[in-house]
């Protein structure tokens, strides 16, 4: 694995998790919208589906974490580098960041349409549903553990899955944590695709937008870094070596 592998690898990857993701929910809350007022069950089978195809486009490249707690979460294992930390995280916010501007792009007409700055805002990056930050981290670490948990069991040698399955497997984990443990505060679960687009939100001419909420920012970077390595720790630790 080289540095440009390791950029390349999750600067498409994320690129393509953001603009799918974002893109749902997009589809169901701007105005005028084929797919207005799909609801929730529409947004977390797209984002399923991103996770998805993002890791199929990207994990033969750079092993696809497109999230800053996999890598983080993986180095802690011992699995990646320390030395290609900064590539995967500079590929995964600066693909979140275009993946988010190229959503702004797609349903350019409709932003001036949607009279809901909270909407417009949800397109880029989660908000709690009942704002109480100790709450609202511990969904984030709680959903996040869950993952790595989950990305480390699906990918272990003794579940014999092969490797064409195993994006798949991740998409509907994801789109199981969604609908199990998203309700709170839309499960970020991942820093790049909340902060990278939550930029974009702030930087792009988007008619009526508001504010980007940064006062919250900080929950769906911390809880994901946290949730990761408690769950990657605990696999390790508790199940790998059964």
């Amino acid at each position: 694995m080289t540095a440009m592998n390791a950029f390349i690898g999750e600067f498409t990857g994320t690129l393509l998790l953001v603009l799918l993701g974002d893109g749902v929910v997009a589809n169901v809350l701007l105005a005028r919208s084929k797919g207005e007022g799909g609801g929730w069950i529409v947004i977390t089978a797209g984002w399923g589906v991103a996770v998805a195809i993002a890791v199929y486009v990207a994990g033969w490249v750079s092993g696809a974490h497109i999230n800053p707690a996999v890598t983080l979460s993986f180095a802690l294992l011992g699995t990646v580098s320390p030395a290609l930390v900064p590539a995967y995280l500079g590929g995964q916010f600066l693909g979140g960041f275009v993946g988010a501007v190229l959503v702004w792009l797609a349903y350019l007409p409709h932003w001036r349409e949607t009279g809901d700055a909270e909407a417009k805002r949800a397109i880029f990056c989660t908000a709690p549903a009942i704002r109480s930050p100790g709450a609202n981290l511990l969904v984030e670490i709680i959903g996040t553990a869950v993952l790595l948990v989950g990305v480390l069991g699906i990918f272990h040698a003794n579940n014999g899955i092969g490797a064409g399955l195993g994006p798949y497997l991740v998409g509907l984990l994801v789109f199981g944590i969604g609908l199990s443990l998203g309700g709170p505060t839309g499960y970020a679960i991942n820093p790049a695709r909340d902060l990278a687009p939550r930029l974009a939100h702030a930087l792009l001419p988007i008619a009526g937008k508001g504010h980007s909420d940064w006062g919250y920012a900080w929950v769906p970077v911390i809880g994901p870094l946290i949730g990761g390595a408690i769950g990657a720790l605990f696999y390790d630790a508790v199940i790998a070596g059964l």
